[in-house]
């Protein structure tokens, strides 16, 4: 059987993907999880005097705890079938990594199982994260300094 015949007869028999389905259901969850982050944001505005600027931090650690307790009940994974992409929203897919981790290896014992592959998965974005932010931080004070621009 030739390529050409071959990825003629793949393409008979693989079942179609429903794109247009998929794509709103991504849209949908993701949109969902940010409306709840948002209203987190309004939350912590609203009920402890922050600003909107200085919402985000609590924000963001509340949104990584809401799904860090999904992943534990084993929702986050339900979510994450119908919602597809949209449920790998950055600061919600961080902490379910984490989670699914430890989760994964609690049987290796807390310290090498838990603790040793907790951030394998979520290690390099913290490492990308932590080294993106140190060279912006880096440009943006030899910046200040020549006076290019201000903080």
């Amino acid at each position: 059987m030739n390529e050409n015949k071959y990825a003629k007869l793949e393409k008979e028999k693989s079942p179609q993907t429903p794109l247009l389905k998929n794509l709103f259901k991504a849209f949908l969850t993701g949109g969902i999880i940010c409306l709840v982050g948002q209203l987190v944001s309004l939350f912590y505005i609203m009920f402890f005097d922050f600003t909107e600027r200085t919402a985000s931090n609590p924000t963001v650690a509340t949104m990584i705890f809401f799904a860090m307790l999904l992943t534990g009940f084993g929702q986050y994974k339900k979510i994450g079938q119908f919602g597809g992409a949209g449920a790998s929203v950055p600061i919600t897919g961080f902490g379910n990594a984490v989670i699914s981790s430890a989760i994964e290896h609690k049987t290796e014992g807390y310290v090498l199982g838990v603790g040793g592959n907790m951030f394998k998965l979520a290690g390099s974005v913290i490492l990308f994260g932590v080294f993106s932010a140190f060279l912006v931080a880096l440009i943006k004070t030899i910046l200040v300094k020549l006076g290019v621009a201000s903080w």
